[in-house]
Protein backbone atom coordinates (compact mmCIF):
# COMPACT_ATOMS: atom_id res chain seq x y z
CA UNK A 1 0.00 0.00 0.00
CA UNK A 2 1.09 3.48 -1.12
CA UNK A 3 2.10 5.53 2.26
CA UNK A 4 0.34 8.87 2.15
CA UNK A 5 3.18 10.85 1.33
CA UNK A 6 5.07 8.91 -1.28
CA UNK A 7 8.67 9.06 -2.21
CA UNK A 8 8.22 7.76 -5.63
CA UNK A 9 5.72 9.13 -8.44
CA UNK A 10 4.85 7.48 -11.48
CA UNK A 11 3.48 9.68 -14.07
CA UNK A 12 1.68 8.08 -17.21
CA UNK A 13 0.63 9.60 -20.42
CA UNK A 14 1.67 11.63 -22.74
CA UNK A 15 -0.28 14.66 -21.55
CA UNK A 16 2.71 17.02 -21.08
CA UNK A 17 0.74 19.91 -20.07
CA UNK A 18 -1.16 18.12 -17.07
CA UNK A 19 2.25 16.40 -16.18
CA UNK A 20 3.93 19.74 -15.62
CA UNK A 21 1.05 20.91 -13.81
CA UNK A 22 1.38 18.18 -11.57
CA UNK A 23 5.06 18.73 -10.90
CA UNK A 24 4.42 22.29 -10.71
CA UNK A 25 2.76 21.34 -7.52
CA UNK A 26 5.05 19.17 -6.41
CA UNK A 27 8.14 21.37 -6.73
CA UNK A 28 5.96 24.27 -4.28
CA UNK A 29 5.38 21.87 -1.72
CA UNK A 30 8.94 20.22 -1.14
CA UNK A 31 10.92 23.05 -2.79
CA UNK A 32 11.67 26.96 -2.12
CA UNK A 33 12.39 28.83 -5.33
CA UNK A 34 16.07 30.63 -3.90
CA UNK A 35 17.18 26.90 -3.45
CA UNK A 36 15.35 24.84 -6.18
CA UNK A 37 18.19 25.27 -8.52
CA UNK A 38 20.28 22.79 -5.84
CA UNK A 39 17.28 20.40 -5.24
CA UNK A 40 16.19 19.82 -8.38
CA UNK A 41 17.40 16.80 -10.84
CA UNK A 42 16.02 16.36 -14.41
CA UNK A 43 17.46 13.49 -16.04
CA UNK A 44 16.88 11.46 -19.47
CA UNK A 45 16.76 7.97 -19.61
CA UNK A 46 18.54 7.22 -22.95
CA UNK A 47 21.44 9.28 -21.48
CA UNK A 48 21.47 8.02 -17.99
CA UNK A 49 24.16 5.69 -16.09
CA UNK A 50 22.86 3.67 -13.50
CA UNK A 51 26.21 5.30 -11.37
CA UNK A 52 24.48 8.81 -12.48
CA UNK A 53 21.19 8.10 -11.12
CA UNK A 54 22.95 6.27 -7.32
CA UNK A 55 25.04 9.34 -7.25
CA UNK A 56 22.25 11.95 -7.98
CA UNK A 57 19.66 9.93 -5.42
CA UNK A 58 22.43 9.84 -2.36
CA UNK A 59 22.80 13.45 -2.76
CA UNK A 60 21.02 15.50 0.10
CA UNK A 61 18.60 18.49 -0.19
CA UNK A 62 19.91 21.96 0.40
CA UNK A 63 17.84 23.93 2.85
CA UNK A 64 14.86 22.19 1.82
CA UNK A 65 12.69 19.08 2.89
CA UNK A 66 13.43 17.22 -0.09
CA UNK A 67 15.17 17.19 -3.25
CA UNK A 68 13.28 16.07 -6.63
CA UNK A 69 15.08 13.64 -9.22
CA UNK A 70 12.99 13.40 -12.31
CA UNK A 71 13.40 10.83 -15.14
CA UNK A 72 12.44 11.74 -18.50
CA UNK A 73 11.40 8.81 -20.51
CA UNK A 74 11.58 6.71 -17.99
CA UNK A 75 10.68 3.66 -20.59
CA UNK A 76 13.76 3.58 -22.33
CA UNK A 77 15.79 2.80 -19.00
CA UNK A 78 18.77 0.57 -19.63
CA UNK A 79 18.14 -3.01 -18.29
CA UNK A 80 20.92 -2.82 -15.19
CA UNK A 81 18.99 0.65 -14.66
CA UNK A 82 15.44 -0.86 -14.27
CA UNK A 83 16.90 -3.53 -11.89
CA UNK A 84 18.45 -0.82 -9.60
CA UNK A 85 15.10 0.89 -9.64
CA UNK A 86 12.78 -2.12 -8.54
CA UNK A 87 15.07 -2.65 -5.58
CA UNK A 88 14.73 1.34 -5.08
CA UNK A 89 11.71 1.82 -4.92
CA UNK A 90 10.61 -1.07 -2.12
CA UNK A 91 12.87 1.03 -0.10
CA UNK A 92 13.07 4.62 -1.08
CA UNK A 93 15.11 7.19 0.82
CA UNK A 94 12.68 9.72 2.49
CA UNK A 95 15.11 12.63 1.79
CA UNK A 96 14.03 12.34 -2.12
CA UNK A 97 11.03 12.58 -4.00
CA UNK A 98 11.62 10.32 -7.54
CA UNK A 99 9.59 11.12 -10.52
CA UNK A 100 9.56 8.51 -13.14
CA UNK A 101 8.01 9.99 -16.36
CA UNK A 102 6.75 7.37 -18.83
CA UNK A 103 4.88 8.13 -21.92
CA UNK A 104 2.67 5.09 -22.58
CA UNK A 105 1.65 1.80 -20.47
CA UNK A 106 2.04 -1.28 -21.93
CA UNK A 107 0.21 -4.24 -20.00
CA UNK A 108 3.18 -6.59 -21.03
CA UNK A 109 5.73 -4.11 -19.53
CA UNK A 110 7.11 -5.65 -16.07
CA UNK A 111 8.99 -2.85 -15.28
CA UNK A 112 6.16 -0.44 -15.18
CA UNK A 113 3.84 -3.56 -12.97
CA UNK A 114 6.77 -4.32 -10.26
CA UNK A 115 7.41 -0.31 -9.86
CA UNK A 116 3.59 0.69 -9.72
CA UNK A 117 3.14 -1.41 -6.64
CA UNK A 118 5.13 1.17 -4.43
CA UNK A 119 4.66 4.18 -6.76
CA UNK A 120 1.72 7.06 -6.61
CA UNK A 121 0.46 6.63 -9.75
CA UNK A 122 -0.65 9.59 -12.26
CA UNK A 123 -2.35 8.91 -15.01
CA UNK A 124 -2.96 11.36 -17.99
CA UNK A 125 -4.43 11.21 -21.16
CA UNK A 126 -2.60 8.83 -24.02
CA UNK A 127 -3.09 9.45 -27.51
CA UNK A 128 -4.01 6.72 -29.87
CA UNK A 129 -1.55 4.06 -31.02
CA UNK A 130 1.37 5.21 -32.98
CA UNK A 131 2.53 3.64 -35.48
CA UNK A 132 4.09 3.74 -39.33
CA UNK A 133 -0.18 2.97 -41.01
CA UNK A 134 -0.48 6.34 -38.79
CA UNK A 135 2.32 8.38 -39.97
CA UNK A 136 1.40 7.69 -43.58
CA UNK A 137 -2.18 8.38 -43.14
CA UNK A 138 -0.87 11.82 -41.76
CA UNK A 139 1.40 12.20 -45.03
CA UNK A 140 -1.73 11.31 -46.85
CA UNK A 141 -3.56 13.77 -45.51
CA UNK A 142 -0.94 16.92 -45.94
CA UNK A 143 -0.62 16.83 -42.35
CA UNK A 144 3.15 18.07 -42.07
CA UNK A 145 3.13 19.18 -38.52
CA UNK A 146 1.47 16.23 -37.11
CA UNK A 147 3.22 13.95 -39.20
CA UNK A 148 6.57 14.99 -37.86
CA UNK A 149 5.28 14.66 -34.15
CA UNK A 150 4.09 11.03 -35.25
CA UNK A 151 7.74 10.66 -36.49
CA UNK A 152 9.00 11.77 -33.64
CA UNK A 153 7.26 9.71 -31.10
CA UNK A 154 7.61 6.61 -33.28
CA UNK A 155 11.42 7.21 -32.75
CA UNK A 156 11.55 8.39 -29.27
CA UNK A 157 10.06 5.29 -28.39
CA UNK A 158 12.51 3.29 -29.65
CA UNK A 159 11.06 2.33 -33.56
CA UNK A 160 14.12 1.74 -35.69
CA UNK A 161 14.38 3.53 -39.14
CA UNK A 162 14.51 0.73 -41.38
CA UNK A 163 11.08 -0.55 -39.19
CA UNK A 164 9.50 2.88 -40.25
CA UNK A 165 10.64 2.86 -43.78
CA UNK A 166 9.17 -0.31 -44.19
CA UNK A 167 6.10 0.43 -42.68
CA UNK A 168 5.64 3.12 -45.13
CA UNK A 169 6.35 0.81 -47.98
CA UNK A 170 4.01 -1.53 -46.96
CA UNK A 171 1.10 0.97 -46.69
CA UNK A 172 1.43 2.22 -50.00
CA UNK A 173 2.24 -0.59 -51.73
CA UNK A 174 -0.87 -2.16 -50.86
CA UNK A 175 -2.80 1.16 -51.28
CA UNK A 176 -5.66 1.19 -53.87
CA UNK A 177 -4.55 4.84 -54.41
CA UNK A 178 -3.14 6.47 -58.08
CA UNK A 179 -0.68 4.64 -59.19
CA UNK A 180 1.89 7.09 -60.04
CA UNK A 181 1.38 9.33 -56.92
CA UNK A 182 2.70 5.95 -54.98
CA UNK A 183 5.56 5.57 -57.94
CA UNK A 184 6.83 8.66 -56.49
CA UNK A 185 6.49 8.11 -52.51
CA UNK A 186 8.11 5.18 -53.35
CA UNK A 187 10.85 6.99 -55.16
CA UNK A 188 11.37 9.05 -51.93
CA UNK A 189 11.15 6.34 -49.76
CA UNK A 190 14.09 4.63 -51.53
CA UNK A 191 16.53 7.91 -51.91
CA UNK A 192 16.04 8.16 -47.80
CA UNK A 193 16.80 4.38 -47.54
CA UNK A 194 20.00 4.92 -49.36
CA UNK A 195 20.83 8.19 -47.47
CA UNK A 196 20.63 6.65 -44.16
CA UNK A 197 22.45 3.13 -44.74
CA UNK A 198 25.44 5.60 -46.93
CA UNK A 199 25.85 7.55 -43.98
CA UNK A 200 24.68 10.38 -46.19
CA UNK A 201 22.60 12.02 -43.86
CA UNK A 202 21.52 11.01 -40.11
CA UNK A 203 18.92 8.90 -40.06
CA UNK A 204 16.47 11.22 -38.16
CA UNK A 205 17.32 14.29 -40.29
CA UNK A 206 16.60 11.89 -43.22
CA UNK A 207 12.90 11.04 -42.27
CA UNK A 208 12.18 14.79 -41.59
CA UNK A 209 12.79 15.59 -44.71
CA UNK A 210 11.40 12.46 -46.15
CA UNK A 211 8.26 13.26 -44.53
CA UNK A 212 8.01 16.94 -45.33
CA UNK A 213 8.57 16.10 -49.11
CA UNK A 214 5.96 13.62 -48.92
CA UNK A 215 3.22 15.95 -47.72
CA UNK A 216 4.12 18.46 -50.17
CA UNK A 217 4.01 15.71 -52.91
CA UNK A 218 1.56 16.95 -55.30
CA UNK A 219 0.14 19.44 -52.78
CA UNK A 220 -2.83 20.99 -53.91
CA UNK A 221 -2.01 24.79 -55.25
CA UNK A 222 -4.13 28.37 -53.99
Amino acid sequence: MVKKESSVYLFIGQDSLSKDIRLKKLKEEFLLPPTQYFNLDVLYAKELTLRDLQERLLCLPFRAKKRIVIIKDAQNLKEDIKEFIIQYVKKPLSQILLVLDINKYLPQDGFIRQISRYSEVCRFKEDAHLDTFALSRAIDFKKSSYALWVLNQLLRNGEKPERILGGLRYSWENSVADGFQIKKKLRLLLGCDIDIKTGRLRSDFALERLVVNLCCLAKPSG
